[in-house]
């Protein structure tokens, strides 16, 4: 596919573009060297960058923001090809976007006690550790997994049951729900994303794709919950039942 014109205004130096997206120009040349960024048009000894290099530029940002790894970036703009315009790169950040807000914070053991509000002792940080709410860095450091993760954490420390309890009950949410997006990606890729993939990548399906893309995540988050609950709702049933049946 040829890459798509572009009109000699929307071409930039590399100065320029350092100045529009707020990315040093020797950042960009070291995303250049590592194959980030397609080579720049040459006029004379001049490199010019078009809107899809800004995009691209742009989509590593996000990226990056988002805690990706360099070699991870990497390994994902090796499938995009360099002709991508931007309407693509688009769609590839709303594939990646979290389906969750997270806010990883990294602290120190005092910066950990303020923001919990209490001093906790190594017991209650293993705890929170084993609950999702944070990992623990080299240092006596410590990422934390957003106030939300925090704060539910908290409370169940303050439940009174085991944290233990509260330990493996996490490991059970966690291995269903680790089954359940794999299962639901697999679906996605092979069904949508692949079909669109075998058409050639049609410019007017983009839009539509991102535009799906952001209603199915909050669909399918409120479809887990709601799912969730009814399964729960069904064991209280049934073992309320089954009881009944055995104490007749």
């Amino acid at each position: 596919m040829a890459a798509p014109t572009t009109p000699d205004e929307d071409l930039l130096t590399v100065d320029q573009l350092a100045e529009r997206t707020g990315v040093s120009v020797r950042t960009i040349r070291f995303y250049a060297g590592r194959g980030l960024l397609p080579a720049p048009r040459m006029r004379g000894r001049t490199g010019l960058y078009d809107t899809a290099h800004r995009a691209r530029l742009e989509l590593i940002g996000e990226l990056s923001a988002l805690g990706f790894t360099l070699a991870a970036i990497e390994r994902q703009l090796e499938r995009i090809p360099h002709d991508a315009g931007p309407e693509e790169l688009s769609l590839q950040l709303a594939l990646l976007t979290p389906w969750a807000p997270e806010e990883p914070d990294d602290v120190d053991r005092a910066g950990l006690h303020r923001r919990a509000g209490r001093t906790l002792d190594d017991d209650g940080v293993r705890a929170l550790e084993a609950l999702g709410a944070l990992t623990a860095l080299d240092g006596d450091r410590y990422r934390l997994h957003g106030p939300t993760a925090l704060a539910s954490g908290l409370d169940t420390l303050d439940s009174g049951l085991s944290p233990e309890l509260w330990r493996r009950a996490h490991e059970i949410i966690e291995r269903h729900t680790t089954a359940m997006a794999e299962d639901l990606m697999t679906l996605f890729q092979d069904e949508v994303l692949q079909p669109y993939r075998d058409r050639g990548r049609p410019a007017k399906e983009r839009r539509d794709l991102a535009a799906v893309m952001a209603r199915l995540k909050p669909v399918t988050v409120h479809g887990v919950v709601t799912a969730f609950g009814r399964a729960v709702n069904r064991s209280i049933r049934d073992r309320v039942g089954n009881r009944g049946d055995t104490e007749s």
